[in-house]
């Protein structure tokens, strides 16, 4: 939308490029989330009386410190970032509405869960079955419009990072495989939201990696590096910029002791879309890199439920996901959070030493 008011009013060329609605992007959604962050509270707790239910199983701090808080706070940051996407973002790309249906698609299927969640004060909503398939059926359609968009050379193309001169063209194997890196980064986010400003936080450090990466390969830069050029890239890097905006804006709200949850709304639109970008830029192992805390969230459920079912009732760790292990060895959760953020600054790091420069 701008970038057509800049058109019209033959504003200066500067104001017009990628790098300059990057910042706007960023800055609006920044704005918008803490601007409306206080109004969302108030009305979520004027309609959730008792807030998110509690896990009793989990810790048993949680029962005191968190009851009564309330979630879908993911609603600020998509609608902050959606926005912030409509207003600086080229929307004749149509890389662009992707990643709005991902978040819009992923957060109502969220937003259902939560609202149930609430509303029978249970931890049990919406049925694993019926959240895959609407997980699935989206990413589907998320990665064959992608896959189309992309020059046909490329279109199954599997890059290796670090050794960009090697690659794995996947034929169709690709689709179920990039609809797996969808529906597996939403659901990898999902189980790391459990602390206060875990996963808002996480996303912060995660996505300027991918930011970057798409703003080279989207310009005449990626003649430079070892990577693959990306036919209209660079929008991806103002819609990255849009919800890391809008993620820190809700971490202001959402930081220890939050005042708000994002709930799954926030939770499985974030992860999906993550998993679409990684898809977009052909980075899909990467992602597993610098997501690496993800994914060790998601693995710690899965080994504990395996080992659980094969053993007897045995468990690997005291719980999982594994950040509540450390909450019951003793860490407190502002430390379990910090080193998690530590530990994602570092992954952050290996994903930018991976552009090559020629």
């Amino acid at each position: 939308m701008l970038q057509y008011l800049f058109n019209v009013i033959s504003a200066p060329d500067y104001l017009n490029t990628v790098y300059s609605r990057c910042f706007m992007a960023f800055f609006v959604a920044l704005i918008l989330s803490l601007s409306f962050g206080d109004r969302l509270i108030k009305f979520l707790r004027a309609h959730q009386k008792k807030g998110q239910p509690i896990r009793d199983d989990g810790p048993q701090s949680h029962l005191l410190t968190k009851k009564g808080t309330p979630t879908m706070g993911g609603i600020l940051i998509l609608g902050s970032s959606i926005l912030a996407m409509l207003l600086c973002a080229d929307l004749t790309n149509p890389l662009i509405w992707v990643s709005i249906l991902v978040l819009v698609v992923y957060g109502v299927v969220g937003a259902i869960d939560d609202y149930t969640k609430v509303k029978k004060q249970s931890a049990n909503a919406m049925t694993a079955r019926m959240k895959l398939l609407l997980q699935f059926s989206t990413a589907l359609i998320a990665v064959l419009v992608i896959s189309f968009e992309m020059p046909e050379k490329d279109r199954f193309v599997l890059t290796l990072p670090y050794l960009w001169d090697w690659s794995l063209n996947l034929c169709w194997f690709y689709v179920p495989f990039a609809m797996v890196v969808i529906a597996g980064a939403s659901n990898a986010v999902n189980l790391t939201d459990g602390l206060d400003g875990l996963a808002s936080g996480l996303m912060v450090i995660a996505l300027p990696v991918f930011m970057v990466i798409a703003y080279i390969c989207g310009s005449d830069l990626v003649k430079d590096v070892y990577m693959m050029p990306v036919p209209m890239a660079g929008e991806i890097a103002v819609s990255c910029a849009a919800v890391i905006g809008a993620c820190l804006g809700f971490l202001w709200f959402n930081a220890a002791p939050a005042k708000v949850f994002m709930g799954d709304t926030g939770s499985l639109a974030l992860g999906a879309y993550l998993g679409t970008i990684s898809v977009m830029l052909k980075h899909e192992i990467l992602l597993a890199i610098v997501g690496f805390v993800f994914v060790a969230e998601a693995l710690s459920v899965i080994m504990q439920v395996y080992w659980f079912k094969h053993t007897g009732g045995k468990r690997i760790f005291k719980m999982a996901p594994i950040h509540h292990h450390f909450e019951q060895c003793g860490w407190p959760e502002t430390r379990v959070v910090v080193r998690f953020w530590l530990i994602g600054i570092v992954l952050a790091v290996l994903g930018f030493l991976a552009i090559q420069y020629k």
